[in-house]
């Protein structure tokens, strides 16, 4: 089976959530666990940094693999979904896995696939277990894909887990208050495992706090960490760490915070050797490092352009903080999203003075967009409809003058047909 034929395979076999939302959503570990077997359970076999959150999992998931990378560790890094190329999501020091170890997987393992019939993520998962056993990684950063608690990802024991913030997103499969969507991401929390929260948040803290009771892991809130953010340089004053950070946007400093505290952690627990020379070097490299594309990307100048992958509540909402801190004239915006979303808590908090282009991505699970323009409208957003993303954002670019600023967000989907 060539490279081409095995992707395709995937695609068309197995179910995708990206593609038909939650009926390819499979709420329990069963399948994941059966594949592993089969393959020899090599996520025993290494060991692991697990990462959950409703926003910044992926950012934190780059920072902390390109700190051990730093140290001249060989680090696996599991992200999910990708944008161009599938292989996107599993890479080691920044280098995707071969094309031919994905299509020599598939060959091999063709008759278990169809016997154990697991969704596209399932498999996913565990080809990036099986390929970081094969090449004998010394550690592997796991970035859940939905949730946590039964995320295909959570059959792994790591040496600490990572919860980055809850906030407002699939509400439809992680339950609609946002304890319940707390409870579902503290699953990967593991007894006597210890475990960073990135954000402080009352309601939240009530359910983190109980489930590492319960299960008697150590416990660490980020916001310990003393931080100063001045002249676009970050410190971390206690240790004297001090770094101009490669990622930019307004939600970085935060997740810089909470990859800082989980370094930390290890170190002084003497989990992993580690130095903090070494992490600041890589915090100021995070994307050279780890090949980190579509959070908070510039892509032109004058007129500005921005490609960033926010789409919920709580991204969309510091978007939108950052953008009216600034004086463009004018804010031109291709936006597109999946159609199972709840877009309340995203439209109230768009800005009704910008030019809006909306679109939908190709995949089936898109959002129709003269149905999104419908929507739009009730919250007093106004623009045009373009069944073509690269349309919209040619569009888009050909209106805006220089002192102008395009975003493009609302769906990765979206951001993947530009990228």
């Amino acid at each position: 089976m060539t490279y081409p034929e095995a992707i395709q395979y995937m695609f068309d076999r197995l179910p995708m959530f990206h593609r038909i939302g939650v009926k390819a959503y499979k709420k329990d570990l069963s399948r994941t666990l059966a594949m592993c077997e089969r393959l020899g359970n090599p996520q025993t076999k290494l060991q692991c940094i697990h990462i959950a959150g409703t926003n910044g999992k992926g950012s934190v998931s780059h920072m902390l693999a390109a700190a051990l990378q730093q140290h001249g560790y060989s680090v696996g890094l599991y992200t999910s979904p990708h944008y161009r190329d599938f292989r996107e999501r599993i890479k080691i020091n920044g280098t995707y896995i071969e094309k031919r170890f994905v299509s020599g997987f598939i060959s091999e393992f063709k008759s278990i696939i169809e016997e154990i019939e697991p969704s596209f993520f399932e498999l996913t998962v565990a080809l990036c277990f099986y390929y970081f056993q094969k090449k004998q990684v010394d550690y592997a950063v796991i970035e859940t894909g939905l949730g946590g608690r039964l995320d295909s990802t959570n059959i792994i024991s790591p040496l600490l887990s990572v919860i980055t913030n809850v906030s407002w997103d699939h509400m439809d499969v992680l339950g609609n208050s946002l304890p319940e969507i707390a409870f579902e991401k503290a699953g990967i929390i593991k007894p006597g495992i210890p475990v960073i929260i990135g954000r402080h948040l009352p309601v939240t803290d009530e359910v983190f706090n109980r489930v590492a009771d319960e299960r008697k892991a150590d416990m660490v809130y980020a916001e310990s960490i003393a931080m100063e953010f001045n002249d676009d340089k970050i410190q971390f004053t206690e240790e004297e760490v001090i770094f101009t950070p490669d990622l930019s946007g307004p939600f970085q400093p935060e997740n810089y915070r909470t990859a800082f505290a989980s370094l930390h952690y290890l170190l002084s627990k003497k989990i992993i050797p580690l130095n903090y020379k070494a992490i600041s070097t890589a915090f100021g490299q995070v994307a050279g490092l780890t090949r980190m594309i579509g959070r908070w990307q510039w892509v032109g100048r004058r007129p500005d352009i921005l490609l960033d992958s926010a789409h919920n509540e709580d991204g969309i909402r510091q978007l939108c903080q950052w953008i009216a801190s600034h004086s463009y004239h004018t804010v031109h915006w291709v936006i597109g999203f999946v159609k199972d979303k709840d877009l309340s808590k995203v439209l109230e908090q768009l800005p009704s003075d910008a030019k809006y282009y909306f679109t939908q991505a190709k995949i089936p699970r898109a959002l129709e967009v003269n149905d999104l323009q419908k929507h739009a409208e009730s919250y007093n957003l106004k623009g045009k409809c373009y069944k073509s993303v690269r349309n919209a954002y040619k569009s888009a670019c050909v209106a805006a003058a220089k002192d102008d600023l395009v975003v493009v967000s609302g769906s990765i989907f979206v951001l993947s047909e530009i990228i």
